[in-house]
C-alpha cells in the first residue's frame, strides 16, 4: 500500500495540529448512517468487487480527503452496483407462509394486492434491505436518474426525468407513474448524489448514497485516519477510515474508497464492532463518469402493462406503508415527544409508547410468532425494571415491560446503562 497521512480529525482541536474552519466544517461529513438509527436503510455489499493491486497516489491528509468528498461535483456518471446485508436478523422462514407475508415487502408476488402496485418504489426499494443485489445506475445531473435492480429473470427500474417519475416491474408487467415535485432538482443535492424526490430518501443505494448520509458530522467522538490505496472498479482510490472512540457503539469501522480524480465514493463498508464480515458493504463493480446516454431515462409502458397513478396509489393509502421513520423528530406519532441521550456513536432515542411492553404483548402471539420474537431479543433487568432487547449487529433496541423504548447503534449494556440512568 502507499503510505498516506493518517492524521485524525477529532474536532475543534483535533489532532492534526490545528485543522482550519473549513477543513472542520468538511469534516462534519463523517458518521454513518447507521448512527442515525436508520435500519431500513442497512445496505451492504458482497466482497467480490473488481479490486486489484494498491496504487501509488500522492499523499493526502485525512482533512483533505474529506474536503475531497465535500467538494465533488460529479453530475454524470453510469455503472453497476453491487449490494447484499448481514445484519444477523434470524430467518422469517420458520414463521410459515401466511406470517411471512406478513413481513415481506411491498411489491414483488404480493406488490398488487389491495389495490396497489407491484411497481411502487417505496415497497420495491425496501427490498434492497436484505439479501444479495446487483444494481444498474446512471445520473445526468439532478433531474435525470435511473436505478435498475437486476434478478436473475426479471428488472425493476426507477427513471426520473425532468417532471416525470417511472417505475417499471417486468416480472408482473406493471408501472407506476407520478409526476416529481415542483423544485424537486432544486432542492436535490448537486450532481448524481440527488435523486428524485418521489423515492425514499432513507434508503441509499449506491456508496454516493451511504457517503452522503454518511458524511454528517465529525467530532471528539470520531477518529478519521487515510489508510493506503486501492483499486476499485479500474478506478484508483483513497482509503478513508473512520472509527468511533467512543465504547458501547456497535459500529467497529467504517471504510470509504474514494476516487483519486474525482472525489466520488467508490466503495463503503461498514465493520460491527462484534466482528466477522461487513454488515454493510456497497460498492461500485463498473463506472464510467461520462455522460449517459439521453436514451437511458426515457420510458414508455409496454404494451399491456397495468399504469397505476400515484393518485390513485395514495388514494389506496399505500405510499405511506412502509415509509421508516428517518430521525428522531418521525418518532414523534409512536408515543411520546423523543429524548435524545449522549452524542456521536453512542446516542440513544428514548421514548414512551404508552402501551405495554413485549412480555405482555407477545401472550396473544401464535407459537411461531413468539418463537420468532424470542430469537431476536435478550430478556435483561435492572433498576428500570424488566424488558427485551432486540438485536440486529448493527442497530439494537431495548423495550421495557412498561412500554418505554430505547434505540440507538450500541451495545445491549448501553441500552440498559441509558435505562437505568433514566429511571
Amino acid at each position: 500500500m502507499a503510505p498516506n497521512d493518517s492524521a485524525q480529525i477529532t474536532g475543534e482541536t483535533g489532532e492534526t495540529g490545528g485543522v482550519p474552519a473549513g477543513r472542520r466544517r468538511a469534516a462534519r461529513y463523517v458518521v454513518p448512517i447507521a448512527v442515525a438509527g436508520i435500519t431500513a436503510a442497512t445496505i451492504g455489499l458482497v466482497p467480490a468487487l473488481a479490486s486489484t493491486g494498491d496504487p501509488e497516489l500522492t499523499k493526502i491528509s485525512a482533512a483533505e480527503l474529506i474536503e475531497k468528498i465535500a467538494a465533488s461535483d460529479t453530475e454524470q456518471l453510469s455503472g453497476t452496483v453491487k449490494i447484499t446485508t448481514d445484519l444477523g436478523i434470524p430467518s422469517l422462514g420458520g414463521l410459515g407462509g401466511s406470517a411471512a407475508g406478513t413481513f415481506a415487502p411491498k411489491g414483488g408476488a404480493q406488490g398488487g394486492e389491495d389495490g396497489g402496485s407491484a411497481a411502487e418504489p417505496t415497497g420495491r426499494l425496501m427490498e434492497l434491505a436484505s439479501g444479495e443485489h446487483t444494481l444498474r445506475v446512471a445520473a445526468d445531473g439532478p433531474d435525470k436518474q435511473r436505478l435498475s435492480i437486476l434478478d436473475s429473470a426479471a428488472e425493476y427500474s426507477l427513471i426520473h426525468n425532468g417532471g416525470e417519475v417511472w417505475a417499471y416491474d417486468s416480472a408482473s408487467n406493471e408501472a407506476y407513474h407520478a409526476k416529481a415535485p415542483a423544485g424537486a432538482a432544486k432542492g436535490s443535492e448537486k450532481g448524481a448524489k440527488g435523486k428524485d424526490q418521489t423515492a425514499p430518501k432513507d434508503l441509499p443505494a449506491t456508496p454516493q448514497d451511504f457517503a452522503q448520509e454518511a458524511l454528517k458530522a465529525a467530532g471528539d467522538t470520531t477518529s478519521v485516519t487515510v489508510d493506503g490505496t486501492a483499486r476499485i472498479a479500474g478506478r484508483d482510490a483513497y482509503q478513508l477510515v473512520i472509527k468511533p472512540k467512543q465504547k458501547g457503539s456497535t459500529v467497529g469501522s467504517i471504510k470509504v474508497a474514494v476516487d483519486s480524480k474525482t472525489g466520488t465514493p467508490l466503495k463503503f463498508t461498514l465493520l460491527p464492532s462484534s466482528g466477522g464480515k461487513a454488515a454493510i458493504d456497497v460498492g461500485f463493480t463498473k463506472v464510467d463518469f461520462s455522460k449517459p446516454a439521453a436514451s437511458t431515462f426515457d420510458f414508455t409502458p409496454p404494451k399491456g402493462a397495468k399504469v397505476t397513478e400515484a393518485d390513485e396509489s395514495k388514494t389506496a393509502g399505500k405510499d405511506q406503508a412502509h415509509k421508516a421513520p428517518k430521525d428522531a423528530k418521525d418518532l414523534k406519532g409512536l408515543g411520546s415527544e423523543p429524548n435524545v441521550i449522549g452524542k456521536g456513536w453512542t446516542t440513544i432515542v428514548q421514548l414512551d409508547t404508552g402501551g405495554v411492553g413485549p412480555a405482555a404483548a407477545s401472550k396473544d402471539m401464535p407459537a411461531q410468532a413468539r418463537e420468532f420474537m424470542d430469537a431476536l431479543g435478550d430478556k435483561v433487568d435492572g433498576k428500570f425494571g424488566s424488558g427485551t432487547v432486540f438485536k440486529t449487529r448493527l442497530v439494537n433496541a431495548l423495550m421495557t415491560d412498561d412500554g418505554k423504548v430505547y434505540v440507538g447503534a450500541v451495545t445491549k449494556d448501553a441500552l440498559v446503562k441509558a435505562a437505568n440512568a433514566a429511571k
